[in-house]
């Protein structure tokens, strides 16, 4: 599937599909799809 985990795509797309631009939802689509990279808290 597009090189893509399923499990990681579907994850993450739930996780963002409710404050997602509803103008946008084709980025959500797996041919579209990048992960956001979550950073991590840096301590100070």
């Amino acid at each position: 599937m597009n090189d893509i985990d399923p499990q990681a795509w579907l994850a993450d797309v739930l996780a963002r599909i409710n404050s997602h631009p509803n103008h946008r939802l084709d980025e959500l689509l797996p041919w579209n799809w990048k992960q956001i990279s979550r950073r991590e808290p840096q301590a100070a």
